[in-house]
């Protein structure tokens, strides 16, 4: 059994800013005076260093996580292609299963922390075998769902279907995060004000475009309010 709240990060398209916004959730819930961990339980795309291949995005989330833990067990499975993780994954002559994920991330789901955040990888149903996707691994954790929305055109039918999608395997969306990918995007603000109205989550905040990404300034323009309350 997880001993902390858990809180799973998905976007809706991959390069959407999960990561910097998973690490900016992590310094908001620190700057709060509340303990996390964090895992990334599949990664595709790794550089090796020494003996070890290294995930930037995991390597960053350990970083921002108040607990510490080691590299494995914050991204027990990493490949190096930067490709779909079941493909990845197949690359190397291995099998992903929802089974071996969980039993792999046990260190992180049994961290002493007041909150999980646990990012996936891609979108909400990116497949890690032939029957079975991260959005299954999200279910076995009973994990809250947060969406990023990276703002482009089409944004705004990515998200409600990925927020349907969510919902359909039962579990639910408890806010969702407007992060600005290009500088210059026609009607960016109109487009927020869609998704307003169209998602049933609410809105924990929304993210000035970056050149370079600043997950400590991110934290600080969320609102964890409606997080912390449920």
């Amino acid at each position: 059994m997880c001993a902390a709240k858990v809180l799973f990060i998905t976007g809706t398209d991959t390069d959407v800013g999960k990561t910097v916004v998973a690490c900016g959730l992590l310094s908001a819930f620190n700057q709060a005076g509340y303990t996390t961990a964090a895992l990334k339980p599949v990664a595709a795309g790794a550089e090796q260093i020494g003996a070890t291949l290294i995930n930037a995005d995991a390597e960053n989330l350990q970083h921002f996580a108040s607990v510490s833990l080691p590299y494995g067990a914050v991204n027990p499975y990493v490949f190096p292609d930067a490709v779909a993780p079941h493909i990845a994954a197949d690359n190397r002559g291995q099998v992903l299963t929802v089974a071996k994920l969980k039993e792999a991330s046990q260190a992180a789901l049994r961290a002493h922390a007041d909150y999980l955040v646990v990012e996936g990888a891609g979108g909400w149903l990116v497949p890690l075998n032939e029957q079975e996707t991260l959005a299954d691994f999200a279910m076995t954790i009973t994990a809250e769902v947060i969406l990023v929305v990276g703002l482009k055109l089409g944004c705004i039918n990515h998200a409600l279907l990925s927020e349907q999608a969510v919902r359909a395997s039962g579990l639910k969306v408890v806010g969702w995060v407007a992060n600005h990918i290009s500088p210059a995007m026609p009607e960016s603000a109109a487009n927020v004000e869609a998704l307003r109205t169209h998602l049933a989550a609410p809105l924990l905040g929304e993210v000035a475009y970056m050149p370079e990404a600043d997950s400590t300034a991110i934290g600080a323009s969320l609102d964890l309010s409606s997080l912390i309350s449920a």
